[in-house]
Order: structure tokens, then C-alpha cells, then sequence
């Protein structure tokens, strides 16, 4: 058995759904491989001279929706002294997710391991991302300009509209022909022209689901789960009402995702949440990639272990 240490900084346990909690399985396959679970939120986090600390709560788990943690002791720890750290603290990615980064990198300097990388994480927002692969994505424009959002409008007809530090599908809006409402998105997006927000042409193919590709230290998981929009809906997202479908990876997407996946290792980032709807790219997701379970549950595949796999081969 293993006696290695792994961090979880993680939103609230206490509020998880474990059916569908990427996290709670990541920590089941460590259990598994003997790890010791040090649970940790990112409030809990500090700095003491140069000395990246935390606040943490020993934990051991159990998959069932009740009971499913258990606190075994309250330990404050140096950060550097454990073996693993993921960082599965959901977006918004704000001031305190940056400065969490920065304490993740005094532990990565002292040693640790953070998955994914907490430089990675500072330099690639999930919506920005993509622009480095501008030969996958559809039409997209990043602007502070109500003129812009117009322009954009005026040559696609029908836009979707987002904040760059959403998740969930949160704030995201479409807009059709008649134009309705755009010039107030764009004011609340843009927060009357001084923050940036992305505009894509609205792809029809979303109703056979915005689809969520998981890459494991450069490889392609060959299922993925398409994120299917509720009734009156234009979001696929779970979060929004969505239902997920796990299906095979077609072989149109699966080019697209390799050509992807390729890089992200020597980047440091170890698991990505890619997002497709019909062949194209709209967003990288390595804050904290999540569908893990759904995609388990329905085929013979064990993606968590392949994330451990992955870690272990770099420890």
C-alpha cells in the first residue's frame, strides 16, 4: 500500500453531489491506492514566511450519496510535504483563485505535485484558450466594444454571448436575427465597456449536445458526454438544466482533440475538459474538468485511474 499524501483543494464537501462529483471519484481511486486524503478548501490556505500552509481535515470516503466523508483528524500542514495536490476548486476565476495559485506554486517549489500545473492554470483561461487554436473554433470575437458586439451580430445574425470567467453556463446569452436586447448584454457583460466577454456564431449543432472531451496527460478518452439543452434552452450545460448522453468520440472529433491533447503535457496540465459542439473547439477547461463520473457509469473505462496513472508516472 501506498503512504502518499494528497491534497484536495476543492469547494465545500459538504454540498456534493457524489454521482456526479469528478473530485469525489478523483479521491475514491486514491483511497484505493492507499493515499492519505488531506481535504482542503482554498480559504484554508496561507503563507507563513515563505511557507505555503494550510488548514486541512483528514478525511477518508465512502461512494454512496449519504455518509459519504468522514473526518478522521485536523491537521495544519506545510503544502510542500505532500506528494499530489489537485486543484479542483470550480471557477470563478477571481483575485483569490490567483493568489491561490501563488501559494500552490511555494508547494510546488518545495516539491509537491499540483495537477494541473498552477502556472497553467494563471496563463490559460478557459475561454481564451481556445484563441491558440484559432484552426478549431468557430467565429469568435473577445471585446470590450458595444460596436464590436454589433458588427459581429450584423455579419452572423444569430451570436451567443458570454463572460470569460463564467462556468455552468452561467450568463451566457443568444441572440438572435431581430438583434433584441443585444446593446444591454453587451453593457452587463462588458460592464459598460471595461471588462472583456466573448461573441461566437451560434452553431445549430448544439442540439445534438455541447459535447465534453476528456484529455488525460495527452491522450483522448474515446467517450465523451454531449451535454444536451433542456426545452427552450440554447445550454447544453448540466448546471442549466442540460441532460448528458455519454457516447463515443466520433472520428472527426477525435482528430480535433488529439491535435489538441498533444500539447498540454509540457504545458503541465494533466486533465482537460474539452468542450465541442458539432467539430468545433469553444472552450479548454483545466480549472477543474468535471463528467468523469457520467462517462464511467457508462462504459467498461477507468478514467480516474488513468488520472493517478498519469500523476504517479511524474512522482
Amino acid at each position: 500500500m501506498s503512504s502518499r499524501k494528497l491534497g484536495m483543494v476543492m469547494d465545500p464537501i459538504t454540498a456534493i453531489n457524489t454521482k456526479k462529483d469528478t473530485s469525489f471519484a478523483l479521491m475514491l481511486e486514491a483511497q484505493r491506492r492507499g493515499y492519505t486524503l488531506y481535504y482542503i478548501q482554498q480559504k484554508d490556505m496561507s503563507i507563513d514566511n515563505g511557507q505555503p500552509l494550510a488548514r486541512s481535515q483528514i478525511i477518508t470516503v465512502t461512494d454512496s450519496p449519504d455518509n459519504y466523508y468522514n473526518v478522521q483528524s485536523e491537521q495544519q500542514i506545510n503544502l510542500g510535504e505532500l506528494d499530489v495536490i489537485l486543484m479542483r476548486k470550480d471557477p470563478p476565476f477571481d483575485s483569490e483563485f490567483l493568489y491561490a495559485t501563488h501559494i500552490l506554486e511555494l508547494a510546488e517549489r518545495a516539491g509537491a505535485l499540483v495537477v494541473n500545473k498552477p502556472q497553467a492554470l494563471r496563463d490559460f483561461n478557459e475561454k481564451l484558450f481556445t484563441a491558440l487554436y484559432p484552426q478549431f473554433i468557430p467565429d469568435t470575437l473577445v471585446t470590450t466594444q458595444k460596436s464590436d458586439f454589433r458588427a459581429f451580430h450584423q455579419k452572423h445574425k444569430d451570436i451567443i454571448c458570454k463572460p470569460l470567467d463564467g462556468m455552468g453556463g452561467t450568463s451566457i446569452f443568444r441572440v438572435t436575427e431581430d438583434g433584441t436586447n443585444l446593446g444591454v448584454i453587451a453593457e452587463v457583460l462588458t460592464e459598460n465597456g471595461t471588462r472583456h466577454a466573448m461573441v461566437q456564431r451560434y452553431m445549430p449543432e448544439i442540439k445534438a449536445g455541447d459535447k465534453r472531451i476528456l484529455l488525460i496527460d495527452g491522450e483522448v478518452i474515446p467517450y465523451c458526454l454531449a451535454r444536451l439543452p433542456a426545452a427552450n434552452e440554447t445550454r447544453g450545460n448540466l448546471a442549466a438544466g442540460g441532460s448528458g448522453v455519454a457516447q463515443e468520440v466520433s472520428n472527426e472529433d477525435m482528430k480535433v482533440a488529439t491535435a489538441i491533447a498533444k500539447d498540454m503535457p509540457a504545458r503541465g496540465i494533466l486533465l482537460v475538459g474539452l468542450d465541442m459542439i458539432g467539430n468545433k473547439v469553444t472552450e479548454i477547461n483545466i480549472t477543474s474538468p468535471t463528467c468523469v463520473r457520467e462517462i464511467e457509469a457508462a462504459y467498461p473505462i477507468n478514467i480516474c485511474g488513468k488520472i493517478f496513472d498519469a500523476v504517479e508516472k511524474r512522482l
